[in-house]
């Protein structure tokens, strides 16, 4: 499983390049475009562009939730103990599986809801956009449940 997670892991960083690539096209369309004459003012652009930094922040958050480089804060003092480290690891990870699980239910119908929809300016479908949130929520799933197996050898004194 470990190593299908990993590969995962890579899929999503080469996507998240090949999208950051990509966005400079329609941004440097617009740039281009207001203050220069040289190409007419596609408004379909910002929409493109909107579309790519909604995948890209998707993917971003299934990459930080892997690495352990999400924003967290602590509220209680760091436990001494193997057990009270792993458990306050527990603690975070669990309400991280609650909104994951949030994401996913409510991103499937969000999804389905897209299906159905296509934006205006682009006549792109907006299942192709929609599918980051259900997508991003299954993802945390799969790595949390990965740390939740980590937290718990960190309890029993071992190491991830």
């Amino acid at each position: 499983m470990k190593r299908l997670l990993d590969a995962y892991y890579h899929l999503l960083r080469a996507a998240i390049t090949v999208l950051m690539a990509l966005i400079i096209v329609p941004v440097s369309m617009q740039i281009v475009s207001r203050y220069t004459g040289i190409i007419p003012r596609y408004i379909w652009t910002e929409e493109v562009a909107r579309f790519c930094f909604v995948w890209i922040i998707m993917l971003g958050s299934i990459i930080a939730v892997r690495d352990g480089t999400h924003f967290d804060v602590d509220l209680l003092p760091q436990p001494g103990t193997p057990f009270g480290r792993g458990m306050a690891k527990i603690v975070v990870h669990g309400a991280m599986v609650l909104m994951a699980l949030t994401f996913t239910w409510y991103g499937i119908g969000f999804a389905e809801f897209g299906y159905i929809q296509h934006s205006e300016l682009a006549g792109i479908n907006m299942l192709s956009i929609y599918l980051s949130f259900p997508l991003a929520g299954a993802s945390w799933l799969a790595y949390l449940l990965e740390k939740l197996v980590d937290d718990i050898r960190i309890m029993q004194g071992g190491r991830p």
